[in-house]
């Protein structure tokens, strides 16, 4: 078998609200629509926001590790555009740094990338 990517799936409360949120704080571009659940995605990285009813599953409580690169510059830009974070760029002891976004219902999107020596 050969993997090609993956989706993560968020459950959101409102896919209009996480869908603006995606594309105009955190630069995501949109894959697909279909009703009330919308495909975001930005590179090879994909994310479904799930329009849930808050009595079938828990809103808010995913979560993403997102490898990438110039980690403080996507963090300014992004931060610069009204998004939520848990605080600034810090190197982990698994040498990374890395930082968490929130997204409007609480998901948190870590973007983080290797620290070189």
């Amino acid at each position: 078998m050969k993997t090609e990517s993956s989706a993560t799936v968020f459950n959101v409360s409102s896919s209009s609200r996480s869908k603006k949120f995606y594309l105009e704080v955190l630069g995501f571009e949109v894959d697909f629509e279909f009703g009330n659940y919308v495909g975001v995605k930005y590179g090879n990285v994909y994310i479904h926001l799930n329009e849930a009813d808050p009595g079938d599953r828990k809103i808010g409580s995913g979560s993403i590790y997102i490898f990438c690169d110039e980690v403080e510059n996507y963090y300014h830009d992004i931060v610069s555009r009204g998004s939520e974070t848990t605080g600034e760029p810090f190197k982990r002891p698994y040498d990374m740094l890395d930082f968490q976004a929130v997204d409007p219902d609480g998901n948190l999107l870590c973007f983080g990338c290797p620290v070189s020596e």
